[in-house]
């Protein structure tokens, strides 16, 4: 019996082989599979043990999860196990009989890539011209199947003018809700695209931009890799028009802070079985080859440092928001080195105590 409460979602990312090229790939995918892969049995039994565990989301990530030749299986398995499974798609592979086919294996939800309101924005992040055309098609495919679908959007420089037009576009497409990264310095971010990370002033203009945005918009707006957001929901009051503001409190990040590897949080699984805190924290805690994910969960030590916010550093250490932000812990770490060190990003300078 796991001692520490579980966390409110898993991310596996299935495979690191994917059709595109990303710049920012949190997983440094590559048009091959990684050799050392959990194969499906494997897979299966990881699946059986989060099941058992209570996940209430599970994630299916990659690369691209339906290069993954036996993706449908392992979907089917997770889904006959009881899992919500969510797959989270370039959307360029998706097409009326592939949605289709992840409805029958119990997929329950698509979340697709979108980074850009215009062609050459979204194309040139992602390494591939007509890649946007594609995902828009993907995302309708998803809807006429009757899969309920969400934007994903990685927030940089060369979109922040098109922010809007994404949102709209998320809404006009069908979707149930519009989920924006913060582009985070990881491999290959530092590699192909550093300059295109926001700026401290332009990260805190846009985050107060959609809270305001969220009043009128009709789907909610997330915004993982920036605890700081719900502060500004709050400070501001906003109450949405169109949903019960209530459901803005059910991601794993409100009032709780940064998720990475928290009770009622977040944790993901690597294609070879390493476990990390976050996509965005490539910090190992261990190998589900080796020890079940249960124990690594409860007996890891640097899990332990990330629930302990009294460890925390700098002016994170110092905040008055100390225990309901933390700050992102994978741009703390990506650019310090130390995931106990102040988040780098963070534009708010609240009081701080004495």
């Amino acid at each position: 019996m796991t001692k520490t409460p579980p966390p409110f979602l898993v991310s596996y990312a299935i495979t690191r082989r994917c059709n595109l090229k990303c710049k920012h790939c949190y997983s440094d995918a590559s048009e091959t599979p990684a050799p050392d892969e959990l194969t499906t049995h494997e897979s299966n039994d990881l699946l059986d043990e989060i099941a058992d565990w209570g996940i209430r989301i599970l994630i299916f990530d990659g690369g691209e999860p339906l290069c993954r030749e036996d993706f449908y299986e392992i979907a089917n398995h997770a889904s006959a196990r009881g899992s919500r499974v969510v797959v989270g798609s370039n959307g360029t592979l998706i097409d009326a009989p592939t949605a289709a086919k992840m409805r029958i294996a119990g997929v329950q939800a698509v979340a697709i890539s979108i980074d850009g309101a215009k062609p050459e924005t979204h194309d040139r992040f992602r390494g591939e011209e007509g890649a946007f055309n594609k995902a828009l098609n993907g995302a309708q495919a998803c809807k006429q199947a009757g899969l309920p679908l969400q934007f994903n959007v990685v927030i940089r420089k060369p979109c922040l003018s098109e922010v809007p037009e994404i949102l709209k576009l998320a809404v006009d497409s069908g979707a149930n809700a519009a989920e924006l990264f913060d582009l985070v310095q990881v491999k290959r971010v530092k590699e192909q695209c550093p300059e295109e990370v926001l700026s401290t002033d332009e990260r805190g203009k846009v985050m107060e931009w959609l809270a305001e945005a969220q009043t009128d918009c009709p789907i909610p707006i997330r915004v993982p890799a920036c605890p700081m957001y719900p502060l500004i929901l709050k400070e501001k009051n906003i109450r949405p028009r169109n949903f019960p503001a209530s459901l803005l409190r059910r991601i794993p990040y409100y009032d709780r802070g940064c998720a990475a590897g928290m009770p009622n949080g977040y944790i993901t699984i690597l294609p070879n079985g390493d476990v990390i805190p976050c996509m965005l924290l490539n910090i190992k805690l261990g190998n589900v080859r080796e020890e079940s994910i249960t124990e690594i969960w409860d007996d890891s030590p640097v899990l332990a440092k990330l629930r302990s916010r009294d460890l925390l550093e700098g002016q994170c250490g110092r905040c008055i928001h100390r225990d309901v932000c933390a700050g992102c812990r994978g741009r703390a770490y990506e650019e310090t080195g130390n995931l106990l060190s102040s988040d780098p990003g963070c534009w708010i300078k609240p009081p701080r105590e004495q």
